[in-house]
């Protein structure tokens, strides 16, 4: 095999050792007020691949390397009637295609497009191999998409498709990432403190997916509480899932050694790689946890502020720094281990409750003339880090949760109830 010219980054190898045990697919929908042409929209579909070089990929797993090789694209288009109900048939499409492993030998096509008509419009919605690209990316290609398919194609030159890896972050900062590493024994003995997640079996990754919206004036009363606490709308949203955690964990605050809850959080790293990076198609992916007792009776803005000092401090001094060195070292660990112990790693020496993926496609989205930014879903994999992932989506005033989960380790009834807890704890708010 010839040298591909794309590197694979720390983040993204791993995703794909994750996606060894089960398929790691995100999925993206957003809603165009307007009946669906399909041919038009194949067209806008393939225009826009093509354009952006997008097509032809092919991976080496082995090597760390990729290559787009570009050319014609010739994709599919799934079409679902759903009518004026179409929320729980877009639940199940979404869970369906999550769950839908992609090609992993030769030229692979990672993409995946459907439309849910609604009556007066329909639902694009994109499944992707989760490896190949942040959320960010796939909301520039979505709107690209749109927009040519509403008439006004943009103009703009092909992204980069070979960005920087995350390896130059450590050279550029070598004191945060000696401090990142210093930091490690706490994290450590913080892990050894924490409730562990449960599964009833450990190697079934089979994720659900819900969706729940949270109204213009419940997201406003979010955004001004943050403001008012002092704190970002990420860390009321950890705290939100930190009070749900401690819902379902009754009686832990008594016990002798695991008594505190964690929550992890994914941080994008774009701005990190500076003005290369800006618009360049790929993932700039990392994560951090925090972790709190919670105790009996605390209140939601004094959770979020002990969440803010710690997300303060990670963000400084660079602490997701060591999150990319320690899954380096145990992708190499991996290589020893059998499938069930390499899928249940996270939850024996990592252990988190939920996690969160937020994204403002708000500020992202080029708008179509006098178009407002459409109503914008995403559905992201929980892998084995956290059994829950609440994928928490901006657009046009409101707020999306697409909440996925596996199965092995929660069920419809529980998610319903946690974001009952949550919705009720917002509706508390002044």
């Amino acid at each position: 095999m010839s040298r591909l010219p794309g590197r694979l980054n720390l983040f993204q190898s791993t995703m794909l050792d994750w996606r060894d045990q089960h398929p790691y697919i995100a999925v993206h929908a957003l809603r165009i007020p307007r009946p669906l042409d399909r041919d038009a929209l194949q067209r806008a579909i393939d225009a826009e691949l093509a354009q952006a070089g997008l097509t032809g990929l092919e991976l080496d797993r082995r090597r760390g390397r990729y290559a787009w090789h570009g050319g014609p694209a010739a994709s599919t288009i799934d079409v679902i009637e759903a009518g004026s109900e179409w929320q729980p048939r877009l639940e199940r499409e979404i869970e369906r295609l999550m769950n839908l492993p992609f090609e992993r030998r030769g030229r692979i096509d990672p993409f995946r497009f459907f439309a849910l008509t609604t009556g007066d419009g329909f639902f694009l919605g994109l499944a992707y191999d989760h490896f190949i690209a942040g959320g960010d990316s796939i909301v520039a290609l979505m709107n690209a998409i749109a927009a040519r398919y509403e008439g006004q194609p943009q103009a703009a030159p092909p992204p980069e498709r070979y960005p920087r890896r995350h390896w130059r972050l450590f050279a550029r900062h070598p004191l945060h990432f000696a401090r990142a590493l210093a930091r490690m024994p706490a994290m450590a003995q913080s892990c050894r403190r924490t409730v562990r997640p449960r599964y009833r079996r450990i190697e079934e990754g089979h994720n659900g997916f819900a969706l729940f919206s949270v109204s213009g004036a419940d997201f406003a009363t979010l955004r001004a509480a943050a403001k008012r606490w002092g704190v970002t709308f990420n860390d009321v949203l950890l705290a939100l899932l930190l009070l749900a955690q401690a819902q379902r964990n009754p009686g832990r605050s008594q016990a002798a050694r695991r008594h505190e809850l964690a929550v992890a959080s994914i941080v994008n790293l774009r701005d990190e790689h500076g003005d290369a990076a800006r618009d360049a198609f790929g993932q700039f992916l990392s994560s951090f946890r925090v972790s709190h007792p919670v105790p009996d009776g605390v209140a939601l803005d004094a959770l979020a502020r002990d969440v803010h000092r710690q997300t303060s401090r990670i963000k400084r001094e660079r602490l997701y720094l060591a999150t990319l060195f320690a899954m380096r070292i145990d992708r190499i660990i991996g290589r020893f281990q059998s499938p069930q112990q390499r899928m249940g790693v996270y939850a024996k020496n990592y252990p988190v409750g939920a996690g969160t993926s937020t994204l403002n496609v708000d500020a992202l989205w080029r708008r179509c003339g006098e178009d407002p930014v459409p109503l914008y879903i995403r559905g992201v994999p929980t892998g084995p880090i956290a059994p829950i992932v609440v994928a928490a989506t901006t657009s046009n005033g409101t707020m999306q949760a697409g909440v996925s989960w596996r199965t092995s380790a929660a069920t419809r009834d529980e998610i319903d109830r946690m974001w009952s807890d949550i919705l009720a704890r917002i509706h508390a708010l002044p």
